[in-house]
Parts: C-alpha cells; sequence; structure tokens
C-alpha cells in the first residue's frame, strides 16, 4: 500500500511525529546532511522529502511557532510578538497561551479522540488542559504552571528536565554557556526518548530551542573554520542527528516531520529603528524612556520587535495624533524613509508589507501598519534607549524569514510542487493522521491528493 493509499484508508489509528529544531535553517540542514555532520538525517531524507520553507512575517518565534501550532496567522490567533501593547494604550504585556485566540493542532487532534504528547513549543505557557501531556516551552518560567497534568512534574524532575537553555551564562564565559546548551539538549533528549517508549500518544511534538540559542550566540563559529568554538558547534548538531536517528529507529507506519521555525544567519549590525523614528521627527520620547511606555506627546509612530511599526492613530492610542484621513500618506513617507536607510552603502530593507498584505482575519485591528523585513545581516530591534542607529552586542546570529526547514517522511510526487509556509505543516499533519482541518487554519495540506 503507497503512502497516499494508506492515508485514504478507514484506519483511523494513524500517527504522526512531529520534531522541532529551532532556527535551524535548511541551507546549513542541507549542508549537514552533504558533508557528513548529520548522516542519519541523510538516511531519513533518502526515503523522504526536505523542503525549504517560508516563515512568518515578522519571523519571532513566538509568532511562528503560534502560527504552526494553529495553521492561522497572526490575524487570526492575535499573536504578534514576545511583547505587545495592550488595547488602547502604550502598556506593554507578554502574550501567553491564554492569548491564542484559535484552536491549536492537538486540540483538534484532541477533539477527535487522539492522544498528543507536547514538550517544549515556545509560546505554549501556562500549560493548557489537553487529552495527552503538555510541557511549555520557551518562555516558561514555572515547571509546576508549565506542566499538564501536573502529576508528571515529578518525573520531570526525575529525569532533570531543563526548560530551556540559561542564556545567562554568557555572562559568565562562553564556555559556561555552551556546556549549558549541550547539557540541556542532554537532557531534552532524554525526556522526549522516555516519553516516546512510555507513554501511549498518537500525536508526538517535541522541540528542541537550543539550536536556536547555539546560533544566536556561536553562528560566527560555524563560519570561521579556525573559531574555539567550531568544533563544538559541529559535534552539537551531530547529537542532534543522532537524536533523529533514534527517533527513525523507532518509526512504523508513523509520519515523520521535522521543522524549522526560521531560519537563520550571521548579523553585521543591529538596527533600531525607534532610533530612527526619533531622528526624522516621527517619535517622540519622555527623557531617560525605557519603554514605549515612555512615549511622548506629539508621536506620529513607534516601533516593537522586531521591525513593527505602528502608527500612533488618534482614537487608538490614549496620545493619538494621526487623523485617519493621514494614514495613507504618513504610511508612504515612512515607508519611503525606510528604503533609504544604508550601510556601507547597501540599502538594508528588503521590503516593508503594510498590514493588509500579510494579515487577515478578525484580530487584525491589533497588528502593526508596517512590518519591515531587512535583508539577511541587519537585525530589526524596537529598543528605545540607543543613541545610534546600528551597533553590535553578543549575539552573532538572527533569524530569517525564507530560510525554514521542512521534512516530511513522504516521496516528493507525493506533495504540492510550491514551496510550504509554517501554517501548511499542522493541516498537513491532520491529513497523515485521517483529519481533515478544520475551518479557521489558514494554511493547507502539502499532499497532493487526499
Amino acid at each position: 500500500m503507497g503512502l497516499l493509499d494508506r492515508f485514504k484508508s478507514k484506519d483511523k489509528n494513524r500517527r504522526a511525529v512531529l520534531i522541532g529544531l529551532d532556527g535551524a535553517p535548511y541551507t546549513l540542514v542541507r549542508r549537514f546532511i552533504e558533508d557528513g555532520t548529520m548522516p542519519r538525517l541523510a538516511e531519513l531524507v533518502k526515503r523522504g522529502t526536505l523542503l525549504q520553507m517560508d516563515t512568518t512575517i515578522p519571523d519571532i518565534s513566538s509568532v511562528a511557532w503560534t502560527s504552526f501550532m494553529t495553521g492561522a496567522n497572526p490575524g487570526r490567533h492575535g499573536i504578534y510578538g514576545f511583547l505587545d501593547l495592550q488595547p488602547n494604550s502604550y502598556k506593554i504585556y507578554f502574550p501567553n497561551s491564554r492569548h491564542i485566540q484559535c484552536t491549536t493542532l492537538w486540540e483538534e487532534a484532541g477533539r477527535r479522540g487522539r492522544r498528543s504528547i507536547v514538550i517544549n513549543v515556545p509560546s505554549t505557557y501556562p500549560a493548557q488542559p489537553m487529552n495527552g501531556i503538555l510541557v511549555s516551552g520557551f518562555v516558561a518560567i514555572d515547571l509546576n504552571k508549565a506542566t499538564y497534568p501536573p502529576e508528571f512534574v515529578p518525573k520531570l524532575r526525575e529525569l532533570d528536565y531543563r526548560i530551556d537553555v540559561d542564556a545567562r551564562k554568557v555572562q559568565e564565559s562562553h564556555d559556561a554557556l555552551m556546556e549549558d546548551i549541550l547539557k540541556t539538549l542532554e537532557r531534552r533528549v532524554e525526556t522526549l526518548l522516555y516519553l516516546y517508549d512510555n507513554e501511549q500518544w498518537d500525536l508526538f511534538i517535541g522541540v528542541i530551542t537550543s539550536t536556536d540559542r547555539l546560533q544566536h550566540f556561536f553562528w560566527d563559529a560555524i563560519e570561521d573554520e579556525n573559531h574555539k568554538y567550531h568544533s563544538a558547534f559541529l559535534d552539537y548538531y551531530a547529537l542532534v542527528d543522532d537524536f533523529l536517528g533514534r527517533i527513525g529507529e523507532r518509526l512504523g507506519d508513523e509520519t515523520l516531520f521535522i521543522m524549522s521555525d526560521h531560519g537563520f544567519t550571521g548579523i553585521e549590525k543591529q538596527v533600531y529603528l525607534n532610533r530612527w523614528l526619533a531622528d526624522n521627527g516621527y517619535l517622540k520620547l519622555k527623557e531617560n524612556a525605557r519603554s514605549i511606555e515612555d512615549i511622548a506627546e506629539g508621536s506620529r509612530a513607534f516601533a516593537l520587535d522586531p521591525g513593527r511599526i505602528y502608527l500612533n492613530l488618534k482614537g487608538r492610542y490614549p496620545s493619538g495624533t494621526v487623523e485617519r484621513a493621514y494614514r495613507r500618506a504618513l504610511l508612504d513617507e515612512i515607508k519611503q524613509g525606510l528604503s533609504e536607510i544604508s550601510a556601507n552603502g547597501t540599502a538594508i530593507v528588503k521590503r516593508v508589507y503594510e498590514r493588509d498584505e500579510i494579515f487577515s482575519g478578525p484580530r487584525t485591528d491589533a497588528a502593526p501598519d508596517l512590518c519591515v523585513q531587512p535583508i539577511y545581516g541587519y537585525d530589526l530591534k524596537g529598543a528605545v534607549n540607543k543613541q545610534e542607529l546600528m551597533d553590535r552586542d553578543l549575539l552573532t546570529g538572527m533569524h530569517t524569514q525564507d530560510d525554514a526547514t521542512l521534512f516530511i517522511s513522504a516521496p516528493r510526487d507525493d506533495l504540492r510542487p510550491d514551496k510550504p509556509h509554517i501554517t501548511d505543516v499542522a493541516p498537513t499533519i491532520l491529513a497523515s493522521m485521517g483529519l481533515t482541518a478544520p475551518e479557521g487554519m489558514d494554511g493547507r495540506s502539502m499532499f497532493a491528493r487526499e
């Protein structure tokens, strides 16, 4: 029986496995397959399809993973960043799982009687009740609140489970941070394999986020063979490869998915959009401003991470100054100005998207007016306390939107020919389990025929 014939069969017990590698870019994964760093993944790819995938704009993990788990764009699920503004105010809050306005992939599976194991998916904190086990990922701060059912917490502590890498270790030394990255991976792998082998499930989702942490702090190491941590970077991915191989050994009839939520590249400069807005008369800040909560009267626009620009409209914000009749002219003016930002003679803005170009749904009222997409190497930031437009800090790697990874254990001929988008993953997983995607998912199954 062929793969698609099996999907069409009346068997309602088909299972699916998804392994997430946060931030692992397609181009790097392909390189590691070809140069022998990831031989076990290479064997899996021979029996399936490895694809380059587009992710969300903004290409930040909270938005991307939420779009993955719901199959919806931010205009439906309502998450636009790790930080956002409370309605009709400049007050910052941290969106969490309770703010997601769409049902998740595992909730849909649960409604059809399927049990899921979901470990370390970002933006799932605090853990919500479900049919199965869920352990929240970044940004989870309390293991008790991150775990459903709570009775599973003692086992996690026995396994010495770690929610995330302690990035503060870099202040001690890069050696300490690398050690923590490797230790976190070790504990995550042991926990995932324990759950895979010892719990009942129909859908298994396990995410490794230390890939992202490694690349933020050590991307320069993979680009330089003489770098102190070049070998350690390769060794880390070899460990990830071993884990993928161990999952591959356990597969029966399950469909395997491997994905990242975005790509990665090296940083040339951090770019502070609020500095540009202030320098060009669009933003006014109170003295010693620390966040957008310190916005001053007379502001016409402001920015939030990463590359989100909001017009300070009357009626939308407490001290809004922009009449809606002037919105179009102001958008055009800001877009033109952004297109002229350059570094060493090179324009750093690839494209500026307007709200309606990339968002749709009932939550678009909270969307930014503009989303700025930079060229590779220029990482957009929303800090308000910077005196220079561009600088560098400890990070050496940044996210990219067009180089995420998607592997499906299905032949290429069974899949659509077009480039996938991250919102396509959830309906594809549901299809692999013999389940139809619900209304409200913007993505569509990658299988060519169903």
